[in-house]
């Protein structure tokens, strides 16, 4: 009789640890394809506007600025509906997989549409273009961060954790594209591989992590 509370407390220790694993590697490969799009979006808006200082610094400003409004979007998310964390998550995955899918072929008729433009111009459209995908990137971060300080009472871990992972998972995407993917795939595959990934963050996330009701 005394074995059952003891089974029954590994078994969900276990489980714990198990979904624990799962979210960290979901995010891992969240972070993998973030940079991976970075990368080549860089490559297809380079080709589309040109490649000079003002376009680097427009590009990446823009990603940064999306990134940090996201992060604020995600927390007030995740402060609004705790228990739909995941959901959150799965939905903000999904949205940039499916924007990946299709940026291949927005990014030429950006291109094309703002032959011409004056700078200023330039940059609303690329940040108008960038704004969805990177809020929904920034966005993933916090919510998560509130998911597992939920899980563990201990923010520090929490931010640490998930940061690292994410951060680390960047880094490689970083490096995997610009020496490995590029060698073998052409910037559209390499969009569209990342864009996959995403779709199977957020399959896993609805699937395994998501709380039964």
């Amino acid at each position: 009789m005394s074995t059952l509370p003891c089974d029954h407390t590994a078994s969900s220790d276990v489980f714990g640890r198990r979904h624990h694993a799962i979210l960290l590697a979901v995010f891992f490969v969240s972070g993998f394809s973030a940079l991976a799009y970075q990368v080549g979006w860089q490559r297809l808006l380079f080709a589309a506007i040109g490649v000079d200082i003002e376009s680097i610094t427009i590009i990446v400003s823009v990603f940064m600025l999306g990134l940090g409004l996201g992060a604020l979007l995600g927390g007030k998310l995740a402060e609004y509906a705790p228990h739909k964390i995941i959901l959150f998550f799965a939905v903000a995955e999904a949205g940039i997989g499916l924007f990946g899918l299709v940026s291949p072929t927005i990014i030429p008729a950006l291109g094309e549409a703002l032959t011409g433009s004056s700078r200023g111009m330039v940059a609303l459209a690329v940040y108008l273009f960038l704004a969805f995908p990177t809020l929904l990137m920034g966005a993933t971060l916090p919510m998560l961060v509130e998911y597992v300080d939920r899980k563990l009472d201990n923010v520090g871990v929490s931010i640490g954790q998930l940061y690292f992972i994410n951060t680390l998972g960047a880094a490689l995407g970083a490096f995997a594209t610009g020496f490995i993917l590029f060698v073998f795939l052409d910037i559209n595959q390499t969009i569209y591989a990342a864009a996959s990934a995403n779709l199977l963050v957020s399959a896993v996330a609805y699937l395994v992590l998501r709380p039964k009701p």
